[in-house]
């Protein structure tokens, strides 16, 4: 659905052109939930930018649905914008008109549709993202969540083919957050869009999205599946988001006292609530100390983490029992 073929974007500052995104190669495909993340400074929003030409890349080249749209204007540029809907991360409402005026403002804009029309289409938006009580009330009258609510149901109302979010949770506090990711996960499935998501949280991504790349300094340094990316992180710069997202930042590797070598044990879908590890133990006589775990879920897949120290004559054989049963061991440095 979306191709960045070496895309890169500097700006001019007092005559000095400053890379804001070094060349990036990244297919999005289509139907799926894409997230990238990044620190602030990253270059996260001018590649999402890139997308809908709101920045368009000093090289290389942009493609939406296989068609090359970099230098699209005019009529080109107004069709290729309508087909994407973009949520901001302060909402961006018109504060004098109402919630039903808003989600109508794109369509009143295009021109193409009789108010009956119209009408329809808020209506069915509206009950899509549960706020069809709230039509005729103003953004001040409305929560964080509803607000943002109604940002979605804008951006669906010239019916896209993209969805862009642009830190759309991160003004909200946690529980309206997962609300809304749910229902990003809803319309991603009852619509079928492909759907691009930027934050500079771990847990947004592990909790909607099906890819990810991860930015620092202007470079995509990791892509891959949340799953591989969350529980085998590659660069310093995801594992530090994986050990945000796990709340153990700035814990050292070290577990004074412990006897026995360290591992991370890592178990996904049906294994993660299978009793292997008491299996194990009770076949080879092996001893062990939990000292850390975590079982969650990365959008629709379980998974479970446990650090353990391990100890035993059979030590090596447990170790090829749990590996014969899909379980990812990685061993850890003190």
């Amino acid at each position: 659905m979306i191709r960045f073929a070496s895309a890169s974007k500097s700006y001019r500052v007092e005559g000095t052109l400053v890379p804001a995104l070094e060349p990036v190669d990244l297919t999005i495909e289509a139907g799926e939930v894409f997230g990238i993340i990044g620190h602030s400074g990253a270059g996260k929003s001018t590649l999402l930018r890139l997308i809908n030409l709101l920045e368009r890349p000093t090289a290389g080249q942009v493609f939406i649905a296989d068609r090359d749209v970099t230098h699209a204007t005019g009529a080109e540029l107004r069709r290729l914008r309508a087909g994407i809907g973009m949520i901001f991360q302060h909402f961006n409402l018109l504060s004098s008109r109402t919630v039903a005026d808003n989600v109508a403002f794109p369509l009143r804009l295009h021109g193409e549709h009789d108010e009956a029309q119209i009408q329809a289409r808020v209506d069915e938006l509206l009950a899509l993202v549960g706020l069809t009580a709230h039509a005729r009330k103003y953004p001040a009258q409305l929560s964080g969540g509803q607000k943002q609510r109604v940002g979605i149901a804008r951006a669906l109302a010239s019916k896209p083919s993209i969805l862009l979010c642009d830190e759309a949770t991160s003004a909200l506090d946690p529980q309206t957050t997962a609300s809304v990711l749910e229902l990003l996960a809803d319309i991603n499935r009852q619509l079928g869009l492909t759907i691009v998501l930027i934050t500079h949280e771990m847990d947004v991504i592990r909790r909607v999205c099906d890819r990810v790349a991860v930015l620092d300094a202007g470079r995509v340094v990791e892509v891959g599946d949340v799953a591989d990316v969350f529980l085998h992180p590659q660069h310093p710069t995801t594992r530090r988001f994986v050990a945000e997202a796990d709340h153990r930042e700035g814990r050292g590797p070290a577990f004074p006292g412990i006897d026995g070598r360290l591992f991370r044990l890592s178990f996904r879908g049906a294994a993660t609530y299978s009793p292997l590890l008491s299996r194990v133990v009770r076949d080879t006589g092996i001893e062990y100390n939990l000292l850390s775990g975590r079982v969650d879920r990365i959008k629709d897949t379980p998974y479970g983490q446990l650090t353990l120290a391990m100890h035993g004559e059979r030590l090596d054989e447990a170790l090829a029992q749990l590996r014969a049963s899909d379980v990812d061991i990685e061993e850890v440095a003190r």
